[in-house]
């Protein structure tokens, strides 16, 4: 089953320094961009990530210091990646969670004024999770009966993820092939940022999820408690959540003038 587009869906994956969205790199990225007319693009770079890539994480993707060390930085590349997403909506496994959260960090850092407004994400990995419970190696396998070569590389697994969620809509009559409620159906929490330390309440307020404010309305802890904004732009806390949260802080500055 093809997928039915109102807008072009830009798969990607990404290889990184390790799984700290706030801190981590990236060292290798992939976007396959699929468009309503069933055309498709794709580009894939080596990053050079301007640290150093722990053993560990080199053990999973294969990617080396010296193998990225001539390769351009993100901050090179970030004109490039943010036009090629920039009209589009976002598609990985277990992207809502880590890709997308690390992508924003790189391309804040690299001050492309990234956001999400305007588009959807469509986290493979959660169908599968919701239907099947495997990795992606073994959703491969399943939806599409063929063996995932070269497992952590970047474009192989952008291209394995886009081949499943179309064998996924093949196999579940009840999914519909509409990006935004495959989005809908892929959104584990109603957060706010990509981290999730603001999120929806039931009533749709925001609210700090973490430390002594939780389950706060970030309204009211922003009247009381005004150094706490300011506390948490200079804390370790990813770009994303302080642009959300300086937002917030806007919006109410507007309401009151």
């Amino acid at each position: 089953m093809e997928l039915k587009l109102n807008r072009p869906i830009c798969f990607f994956d990404l290889e990184t320094t390790g799984i700290d969205v706030a801190k981590d790199r990236i060292v290798e990225i992939s976007i396959l961009k699929v468009f309503p007319n069933g055309n498709k693009e794709s580009k894939t770079w080596l990053v050079n990530p301007t640290i150093p890539i722990p053993a560990f994480a080199t053990a999973v993707h294969g990617i080396t210091n010296e193998k990225v060390a001539n390769e351009p930085t993100f901050a090179e590349l970030a004109p490039h990646v943010y036009n090629m997403i920039k009209d589009s909506d976002l598609a990985g496994f277990n992207s809502d969670r880590f890709d997308i959260p690390l992508l924003a960090e790189e391309l804040l850092r690299a001050e492309v004024d990234f956001d999400m407004k305007n588009r959807v994400t469509v986290d493979v990995q959660t169908i599968f999770h919701k239907k099947e419970e495997r990795t992606l190696s073994a959703a491969y396998r399943f939806y599409c009966n063929e063996s995932l070569e070269n497992a952590h590389s970047a474009e192989a697994d952008t291209n394995a993820t886009y081949e499943i969620l179309k064998a996924q809509l093949d196999r579940y009559e009840d999914l519909e092939n509409d990006m935004k409620k495959l989005s809908e159906f892929t959104t584990r929490k109603k957060s706010v940022d990509f981290a999730g330390f603001i999120a929806l309440n039931e009533d749709g307020q925001e609210i700090f999820t973490f430390g002594k404010h939780k389950g706060a309305l970030v309204d009211d802890v922003l009247d009381k408690e005004p150094g706490y904004f300011g506390w948490i732009q200079n804390a370790d806390f990813p770009l994303y959540t302080k642009k959300v949260l300086t937002a917030i802080k806007l919006r109410k500055l507007n309401t009151k003038l």
